[in-house]
């Protein structure tokens, strides 16, 4: 497929390559800048295994002095999720943990306040019923692992574990990484970096070495363009629930913390996974070309099938899981292919994969947007399956 070269290398204009079968991404990713309120962004597109579009454009601060460059890192957020979840499910291939194990097996103290028979499975569909922490935690306590895992394993459940379903939004880093900690004796971080960015030869980490810091785009807040979306039903949502899901610890959120050497010290799984888009859509592309054995075939199958489904407790409206993933859905589809599987971010940031395809797309900014549906993802997401239906040049 001949490839074509995006104009200049100013930040002002869109960079990379993509092939001319994908020209629509680029101009999207351009409209995206001059229109839709990008400050810097990236996006790649792997089709049957080759990348097809590798773009960024803007800037990689605030200040608007440092262009976005191929090898920028950004805060990804929740997109870090599918890759948290990616880590226990090689450990359930790799026979060291079972799904339906109890979660009391690994981590015995876990096991208080009536949680004995929680699951795996139920934590990584998000059915365990600890969304949230309901002990007021102080401030610094986000960064104090075994404070935070604590206080999880003394959790009552908010609800009857599997009988319904709510986003754990920051709980579920500290439940997964809790559980890998127990069974490999390292951190969800270090096996990350070892079993799938070292694997893979990619770049991502939770948190950010200081060597690479260098390198990283500032994320922005800008209260303008980031609004939490409409849609939220305080008779579907415990609004008591929702609000400790997403403010307790304190600082969870990022708001006035992302850019701190403190969250980049950190591992936050839930949260803090810094990567580029390349690297996203490389992990994707390796779970559906089967070629990096990741995980074995059936247990992507039970993952990417799904878990849990409809309304959620946490968010007040529909979501759909697998085990680690988010599922496409009318609300939030990721492209138009119901096999779809993934994780949105924090701002709009995501990577999916869509096996019907055999595609891989992730998409990175550092300016959020809409908190539900982001006009800047659409449209490139969009353009690639525009793209798609086209007839092929090569």
């Amino acid at each position: 497929m001949p490839y074509v070269s995006a104009i200049g290398t100013d930040a002002e204009e869109v960079t990379g390559k993509c092939d001319v079968r994908f020209a629509a991404v680029r101009e999207s990713l351009r409209e995206n800048l001059a229109h839709r309120g990008e400050l810097g962004a990236a996006v790649a597109v792997i089709v049957e295994g080759r990348a097809v579009v590798e773009l960024w454009c803007g800037w990689a601060d605030g200040n608007r002095t440092r262009a976005w460059r191929r090898d920028t890192l950004v805060n990804v957020f929740s997109v870090g999720k599918a890759l948290a979840g990616l880590c226990l499910l090689m450990l359930v291939s790799r026979g060291q943990l079972d799904a339906d194990d109890p979660v009391s097996r690994c981590w015995p103290e876990f096991a208080a306040a009536g949680k004995e028979g929680i699951t795996v499975r139920e934590v990584l569909s998000h059915r365990a019923g600890l969304a949230a922490i309901g002990q007021d935690l102080p401030e610094g306590s986000l960064y104090d692992w075994d404070r935070v895992t604590g206080a999880l394993a003394a959790q009552q459940p908010w609800w009857r574990p599997g009988t319904g379903h709510g986003y754990h939004v920051h709980t579920f880093g500290f439940l997964v990484g809790e559980i890998a900690r127990r069974v490999t004796g390292e951190s969800l971080g270090s096996f990350l970096r070892r079993e799938v960015a070292g694997a893979l030869s990619v770049d991502l980490s939770f948190g950010l070495a200081r060597r690479d810091r260098g390198r990283r785009a500032e994320y922005v807040v800008d209260f303008e363009h980031t609004a939490r979306a409409a849609g939220v039903r305080p008779e579907v949502a415990d609004m008591h629930l929702r609000e400790r899901a997403y403010l307790n610890p304190p600082g969870a959120t990022g708001i006035g913390t992302v850019n701190t050497s403190s969250w980049l010290d950190a591992e936050l799984p839930s949260a803090n996974l810094h990567a580029g888009a390349l690297g996203i859509a490389r992990v994707y592309d390796a779970l559906i070309s089967g070629e990096s054995r990741l995980l074995d075939a059936e247990v992507l199958r039970e993952a990417t099938a799904e878990a849990a489904g409809g309304e959620d407790l946490v968010l007040g409206r529909p979501s759909r899981f697998g085990l680690g993933f988010q599922l496409t859905q009318p609300e939030r589809p990721l492209g138009p292919n119901m096999k779809s599987f993934g994780h949105f971010g924090t701002g709009g940031s995501v990577g999916f994969a869509d096996p019907e395809a055999d595609l891989a797309f992730a998409y990175v900014m550092n300016r959020g947007g809409p908190q539900w549906q982001d006009p800047r993802n659409r449209a490139l997401i969009d353009a690639v399956y525009d793209a798609l239906a086209q007839p092929s040049t090569s």
